[in-house]
């Protein structure tokens, strides 16, 4: 009877060390255990099997990030046997940093991280939360330090980067990863915000004034243009048509001189006396000119030239001349 109860204790306690041997790790996760207070071995996802009472795991100081009510809040650090090798966010609480130029501004930043190396993680820093967030607040101080306000609001990626590498070199040897760090929100002094408004409307009204300089002086430049093409053209109609008018008064004039050749040969050959038919024609030429002077409505006074008289007179010899030759 005694053998069988202690048979069966045996069994229990074979049973319950077996099972507290066996360890089942989920994946993404890991655990650090400890042999007689000495690290031992890092488990990996999966079964893993270990020594009751003498190998006991370390735990780890851990946090997340947690919202309430719009405000940013880091929930308390605890011990967990676990390590997450996911990539974590921590958002940390706004804090005061002061520009180059001395202007106060309020960031709120978040770090992205991940651990590669659970043991240095451990074993290399006391409080991984609180180092991890103390040193992003002091490298963001020192960052934003060496930037003026209108710097570090215009320049929000050469900060991230310049803050991901300053912390990925740091926490190399804990055995972390820092993927990034991001600025969610730079909020500057309200008199400072106001000044900034009133700046940018400045900017946007001077903007205006040179579009609107730049437009009229286009439109006038534009329109010079075209008072200077009309006046060309103008000119160059007005040159065409003296250039046509002196073509058709040369024109005219040939094809008058052309009808007196031919009007003086008539004479010519009417007269047959070459001196005569030059006699005639000056005599009517003399008429005619006469009859211009005594054309119009004033009144006039007449002069006449003598030696007008003397070929009026020969008149009548032109006369007999042309009736003896018919």
């Amino acid at each position: 009877m005694y053998s069988l109860i202690i048979l069966g204790i045996c069994i229990i306690l074979a049973v319950i060390i077996i099972f507290s041997s066996i360890v089942i790790v989920s994946q993404s996760e890991t655990m650090i255990y400890e042999r007689l207070g000495k690290f031992h071995k890092v488990l990996h996802p999966g079964i893993n099997f270990i020594f009751p009472i003498i190998d006991k795991p370390r735990p780890i100081l851990w946090r997340t990030s947690s919202s309430r009510q719009g405000d940013n809040l880091m929930t308390p650090s605890r011990l967990l046997n676990r390590i997450d090798l996911r990539e974590q966010v921590y958002d940390y609480p706004r804090q005061n940093v002061i520009t180059k130029d001395n202007v106060n501004i309020s960031i709120d930043a978040l770090l992205y991280f991940q651990i590669m190396d659970p043991k240095s993680a451990i074993y290399e820093v006391a409080d991984f939360p609180n180092a991890i967030e103390k040193l992003t607040q002091t490298t963001l101080r020192n960052v934003i330090g060496e930037l003026e306000l209108d710097e570090t609001l215009s320049s929000r990626d050469t900060i991230n980067s310049k803050l991901t590498k300053i912390l990925d070199e740091a926490t190399d040897k804990w055995g972390v990863k820092v993927n990034r760090v991001e600025l969610k929100d730079i909020d500057p002094p309200s008199e400072i915000r106001e000044t900034m408004e009133k700046q940018m409307r400045a900017e946007r009204d001077k903007r205006a004034l040179i579009l609107r300089a730049e437009g009229e002086k286009t439109s006038n430049i534009l329109q010079a243009e075209g008072i200077k093409e009309a006046k060309i053209n103008q000119a160059k109609g007005d040159k065409a048509a003296v250039v046509l008018r002196a073509e058709g008064d040369a024109e005219a004039k040939i094809a008058r001189a052309k009808a007196e050749k031919e009007s003086i040969e008539l004479v010519k050959n009417a007269f047959g006396d070459p001196a005569a038919a030059a006699n005639y024609l000056c005599t009517m030429r003399y008429i005619e000119t006469l009859n211009y002077m005594v054309s119009g409505k004033d009144n006039k006074v007449i002069y006449m030239p003598y030696e007008a008289t003397g070929i009026l007179s020969s008149l009548g010899g032109i006369k007999d001349m042309l009736e003896k030759k018919g």
